[in-house]
């Protein structure tokens, strides 16, 4: 195409205006972009990253960093990172719960898709150039947890309140999340102020920014003010869940407590049933009872994407309430009825801690 004779004018009275000619140009090409390496962009994926996905996606960055820490991110293929996957399939720590590494190399697939994210929104790379993108995510397979029947349930709970250093909190946190289905992050990050005593509240914070206020019973929420208090909470901010020294309790506690419990239960071991084995309980029992709408709500999945059929079947607080209440067999002042059928046995499904 013949260049505009105007704009050919201009580009030379630009290029006098700024004492260069183009024969300097030619002789002077565009230094092209430099694009960083693994190692030296592995930071500034690190920093814009969430306290999530630094915990979930941190190891397998470093791992990338460490398989090519010289390597420009436009040169990294999509065989590289299969070659990646497949020795973090075959080098996987055997658990009890392990799937064979296919948790591993789902794991770093997603965290390489995050990685190159962040390469692409910055414009270091086209988004069809992500190597990361192009490789398949080991397809996963159905999950082999389950609700624990009450025989378990009730085994569990008699094991806590009679073993280990602390029989109090461990009572505590087993009935927390029995009666809020709630994640370890959430209980683990309870404040004071996340407790409302009279309402039957607490404030759950899970998943990120996800908050949803959760009812449980007025005797649990006594319990959990009468812990706190005793032992040294007193600012708004203060964590709710603390040990015996005054300390607030950090995941360590919850690996502490399972596992002693799979060496005087064994079959606790064997299976490796975990906390979140008690969300699965109590939303099982939940839908069992009160349906698909309100499980849903009481999981604080209200806000994730589901089929349309769920902008029909949203549930509220009082839902949730009702469902509490049934489930424990005590009155709750959200719940919109009093007296429920098919209650679960407060001995066999919800541990009472003893006074402080």
């Amino acid at each position: 195409m013949t260049a505009d004779p105007a704009a050919v004018a201009a580009a030379r009275q630009v290029l006098a205006h700024l004492g260069v000619t183009v024969t300097d140009l030619q002789s002077h090409p565009a230094t092209p972009s430099v694009v960083p390496t693994v190692a030296e962009y592995l930071p500034r994926v690190v920093a814009a990253a969430g306290p999530g996905a630094r915990r979930t996606y941190g190891t397998y960055w470093e791992r990338m960093a460490a398989a090519w820490p010289d390597r420009p991110l436009d040169t990294i293929t999509a065989s590289d990172f299969e070659a990646l996957k497949q020795a973090m399939i075959a080098s996987a720590v055997s658990r009890r719960n392990s799937r064979n590494g296919r948790h591993a190399g789902e794991h770093l697939v997603a965290a390489a898709r995050a990685f190159y994210r962040c390469a692409i929104a910055d414009g270091l790379i086209d988004a069809a150039a992500s190597p990361a993108h192009r490789v398949a995510k080991p397809r996963r397979l159905p999950g082999t947890r389950r609700a624990l029947t009450a025989h378990e349930l009730e085994e569990i709970n008699a094991m806590a309140r009679t073993s280990g250093n602390d029989v109090i909190l461990d009572a505590l946190i087993l009935r927390l999340h029995t009666e809020t289905a709630g994640r370890r992050g959430g209980a683990l990050a309870l404040r004071l102020v996340d407790l409302d005593a009279t309402n039957g509240l607490v404030r759950l914070t899970e998943k990120g920014p996800t908050v949803r206020w959760q009812p449980i019973t007025l005797d649990l929420a006594g319990h959990l003010r009468e812990h706190a208090a005793a032992r040294g909470a007193v600012l708004p901010t203060d964590a709710l869940l603390r040990a015996r020294n005054g300390q607030p309790i950090t995941s360590r506690r919850y690996d502490h407590l399972w596992k002693r419990l799979g060496e005087r239960l064994p079959w606790v071991a064997v299976h490796g049933i975990s906390t979140h084995w008690l969300r699965h309980t109590t939303l099982t029992w939940v839908e069992r009872h009160f349906g698909y709408g309100i499980a849903r709500a009481y999981a604080g999945h209200t806000d994730s994407p589901g089929s349309s059929t769920t902008t029909y079947i949203k549930a509220d607080l009082h839902d949730v309430a009702n469902a509490l209440s049934a489930m424990t067999g005590q009155p709750h002042p959200l719940a919109r009825v009093a007296n429920h059928a098919g209650t679960w046995s407060q001995a066999n499904h919800v541990a009472s801690p003893t006074s402080e």
